[in-house]
C-alpha cells in the first residue's frame, strides 16, 4: 500500500501542453510567454493549490511559479523563458490547510462565533509549518503563532484574516505534494523560430545581362533589393551540381535542349554531389562572402537540404545499397503519380546501411553550417524516415542551438504535425488552398486555438515555384495584393517566391497548378528594378511587421465577425509593446464588398467607451472608430485590404 501514498489527496490530470505523452518537447521562442495549465482537484472541500516548475535541463534545483485558478478545476500558471535551449517542466499539487482553516475562520467570525479555539488551530498550522521554513520565515512564523495564541487580544484576529500571513504560508514548501507522474519538455528556440520574412529566388537567373547564368556576385548585387523590401531570410533552391542523366528541358520536358541547364533539385553528377557548389555559380569563396555580405544587411541565407540524388550522384556508384534497384538494373527514380521524376532518385531508407547513410546525410548540414548557413529549408522531408529527423535535428541543434529547419511538406495534416514534433522549427502549411474567409478562419483557430499552437509554428506561402494557386491566376493583382498581406498578418512568419510575385506573373502551365515556363527548368532574366505595385504592398507590409510587436507572432489573432462573408477581419494585440493592428481584406478580387466587423475590443485592449484610431499604412487614411461595430468598403481595384495601426489614448 506505501505506493499509494495515502497523504497525498490532491489528483493532477490533463496537462497541458503534453506533446505526445511527453516524447516531444513543446516549443517557444525567447522571450515568448509560456503558460501550463492543469485539472486539479482533491476530495471533500479542502482548498487546493499548485505550481509549476521549471527548470533548465541538466540543472538540478527548480523554480516554482504557483499556479492560478481558472475554473471548473482548471488552473495555470506562466513564465518568459530569456535564455535558448531545453527546459524541463512538471505540476505539484498539494491541499491548502492554511487559506481552507482562513475562509473558515473568516465566515465564523462574520457570523459571530467564538473564534478562540479556531484561533489556537490557526497556530498550530502556523507552528507544523516550522520544519520546512527558512530562518527568515521561521521568525514570522513564530511572531504570527504568539499572536493567534493571544486568544484575547483583538489583533489576533486580524492577524488570522491578514493577507501577510497568508503570503508567508504561500512561501513555505506545502506537506503532502502530489506530483504529475511526467517531467515534460520545452525547446525555447531563438526569435527568428517565430518571426521571419522569407524571400525565394534561383540565382542562376540573377545575372544583369539576358542570356548569362547568374552567379554568387550577382546575388551579391541583389542583396540590397531583398533588404529594401524588408526581407530576412534570402532562401535558395539547391546550389549544387546538376545531373546530367534523364535532364528535364523547359516545362519537365523529357527531351532538353543542348543548353537547358536542368532542374537544381536534381543533386549531383562528375563533379560533386550536396557539399559542392554548381560551378556557374561560382566556387566557396564567393558563397561565403555572399553569406557574410547578406549578415552585415541582416539577411540570413537559407539553403535548401533535399535529399536526393540525380543518377550521376556520385552516392549512386558509391553506395549503391542506399537506392532501391529494379529487376531490370535500373535505379528507381521519384514518382508522384501522375508526376514522373525521371532526373530524381529517392534515397531508401529502409537500406541494412542506415547507420552510415543517416551519418552521411548529418554530414552534409554539418558542412553547411561550418560555411555560415544557419537556416535550412528542407525539401520533401515526409518521404524520409520520421526517426531520422528526430535524431538528426537533435544532433545539430545540441551543437548549433540557433540552426533553424522549415519543413516543406505538403501533404496530410497528421504526417506534417509529426515532422513538426520531430523538431522541425517551422512548416509549410495549407494556407495556399484556404480561399474564403470562413475556411481562413477556421485554419487559424485550428492552428492557434488546438494542441498545434504549442510545436507546429506555421510559415505562409501564397506561390512558390511548384506552386501557383487558382486563386491567383484568375483573381489578378487584388489576388495577389490581398494573398500576401494575408500571409504576412495571420502568420508571423511568411514567404513567397519571387520576382515573379511582385511582378504579378500568373499564367499558368495548361495541365498543373503551376507556373509555365518554370524557373525549375530554365534561366530566367529579370528587370529587378522594375516598380510594381504589389512590390510597393509587400515593402510596406514587411516595414509594418517589424515595427509593430502584434504581427511578430501568431497565436495572438482574434478574429472580428462580419455582416458580409466576403470580407475577412481581425486584430492582434501584443501586450509587451503595447502594438494593436487590425486587418480587414476583401476576398471578392472582382467586386467591390462593404460591411460592419464587430471589432474584438476586449482582447485588443480597447476601451469602448472613448474613440479609437486606425491608420491604413496601405493607403495613407485615418478614421475615427468608436465602439464594437464600424463600417468598413473595399474596391479590390484600388486596394483590397486594410492595414490598420491602432491607437487610443490613455491606452
Amino acid at each position: 500500500m506505501q505506493e499509494l501514498q495515502g497523504t497525498r489527496r490532491v489528483i493532477i490530470e490533463n496537462v497541458h501542453p503534453d506533446i505526445h505523452n511527453g516524447l516531444f518537447p513543446a516549443k517557444r521562442v525567447s522571450g515568448e510567454k509560456f503558460t501550463v495549465s492543469a485539472d486539479i482537484f482533491s476530495d471533500g472541500h479542502d482548498l487546493v493549490a499548485g505550481a509549476m516548475k521549471v527548470r533548465a535541463k541538466g540543472k538540478r534545483n527548480w523554480t516554482s511559479y504557483r499556479m492560478e485558478h481558472l475554473e471548473n478545476d482548471r488552473w495555470q500558471a506562466s513564465f518568459i523563458p530569456e535564455d535558448t535551449g531545453f527546459y524541463e517542466y512538471t505540476v505539484q499539487a498539494w491541499v491548502d490547510h492554511f487559506t481552507t482553516w482562513q475562509n473558515g475562520f473568516r465566515k465564523k467570525y462574520q457570523a459571530g462565533q467564538d473564534m478562540k479555539v479556531e484561533l489556537l488551530i490557526g497556530a498550530e498550522l502556523l507552528e507544523g509549518a516550522i520544519n520546512r521554513a527558512n530562518k527568515d520565515q521561521l521568525k514570522k512564523l513564530k511572531q504570527f503563532s504568539d499572536k493567534l495564541k493571544d486568544t484575547g487580544n483583538p489583533n489576533a484576529i486580524d492577524t488570522a484574516l491578514s493577507d501577510e500571513a497568508r503570503y508567508l504560508m504561500d512561501d513555505i514548501p506545502a506537506e503532502h505534494v502530489s506530483e504529475y507522474g511526467s517531467i515534460l519538455t520545452l525547446e525555447v528556440e531563438r526569435k527568428k523560430a517565430l518571426f521571419s520574412t522569407w524571400y525565394e529566388f534561383f540565382p542562376r537567373s540573377a545575372a544583369a545581362e539576358p542570356g548569362k547564368h547568374g552567379t554568387f556576385k550577382d546575388c551579391e548585387r541583389l542583396l540590397p533589393r531583398v533588404a529594401e523590401m524588408g526581407f530576412d531570410v534570402l532562401y535558395f533552391p539547391p546550389i549544387h551540381p546538376i545531373g546530367n542523366k534523364h535532364r528535364k528541358g523547359r516545362n519537365n520536358s523529357l527531351d532538353p535542349g543542348p543548353n537547358d541547364p536542368g532542374s537544381p533539385w536534381a543533386i549531383g553528377n562528375e563533379k560533386g554531389g550536396h557539399k559542392s557548389i554548381h560551378p556557374e555559380l561560382g566556387n566557396m569563396a564567393d558563397f561565403k562572402r555572399l553569406v557574410k555580405k547578406a549578415k552585415d544587411l541582416d539577411i540570413e541565407i537559407a539553403l535548401d537540404i533535399a535529399y536526393q540524388c540525380a543518377p550521376d550522384h556520385p552516392w549512386v556508384k558509391e553506395h549503391p545499397q542506399w537506392f532501391k534497384w529494379r529487376p531490370d538494373g535500373t535505379v528507381q527514380y521519384a514518382e508522384n503519380p501522375p508526376k514522373k521524376y525521371q532526373d530524381i532518385l529517392p534515397i531508401n531508407f529502409e537500406t541494412e546501411d542506415w547507420i552510415n547513410l543517416w551519418k552521411e546525410l548529418k554530414s552534409v548540414i554539418d558542412f553547411w553550417i561550418d560555411q555560415g548557413v544557419t537556416i535550412f529549408r528542407v525539401d520533401n522531408p515526409h518521404t524520409k524516415a520520421f526517426p531520422f529527423w528526430q535524431w538528426v535535428i537533435a544532433a545539430i541543434r545540441r551543437e548549433h542551438p540557433g540552426i533553424i529547419f522549415l519543413a516543406e511538406a505538403f501533404t496530410r495534416p497528421r504526417v506534417m504535425e509529426r515532422l513538426a514534433k520531430a523538431g522541425f522549427n517551422q512548416s509549410y502549411t495549407y494556407f495556399t488552398w484556404r480561399n474564403n474567409p470562413a475556411e481562413l478562419q477556421e485554419y487559424m483557430e485550428e492552428l492557434t486555438e488546438s494542441e498545434l499552437r504549442d510545436y507546429f509554428r506555421p510559415n505562409f506561402w501564397p506561390n512558390t515555384p511548384d506552386i501557383l494557386p487558382p486563386e491567383i491566376t484568375y483573381g489578378g493583382e487584388a489576388s495577389q495584393i490581398a494573398r500576401v498581406v494575408l500571409a504576412a498578418t495571420l502568420s508571423s512568419n511568411y514567404g513567397l517566391y519571387g520576382p515573379v510575385y511582385e511582378f504579378g506573373l500568373r499564367e499558368p502551365h495548361p495541365d498543373r497548378e503551376e507556373y509555365i515556363d518554370s524557373e525549375k527548368y530554365e534561366i530566367r532574366h529579370w528587370d529587378w528594378d522594375q516598380y510594381t505595385r504589389i512590390g510597393d504592398v509587400i515593402t510596406r507590409i514587411n516595414a509594418f511587421r517589424k515595427e509593430e510587436g502584434a504581427l511578430q507572432q501568431t497565436a495572438n489573432i482574434h478574429f472580428a465577425p462580419t455582416h458580409n462573408p466576403s470580407i475577412i477581419c481581425y486584430g492582434k494585440y501584443d501586450e509587451a509593446t503595447n502594438s494593436r493592428v487590425i486587418v480587414a481584406v476583401n476576398m471578392d478580387y472582382h467586386h467591390t464588398q462593404g460591411g460592419m466587423v464587430k471589432i474584438p475590443l476586449k482582447e485588443l485592449n480597447l476601451s469602448a467607451d472613448y474613440p479609437y484610431e486606425v491608420f491604413d499604412i496601405l493607403s495613407g487614411a485615418t478614421y475615427d472608430w468608436q465602439g464594437e461595430w464600424n463600417f468598413v468598403d473595399l474596391n479590390p481595384h484600388s486596394m483590397p485590404a486594410h492595414v490598420f495601426r491602432v491607437r487610443q489614448e490613455g491606452r
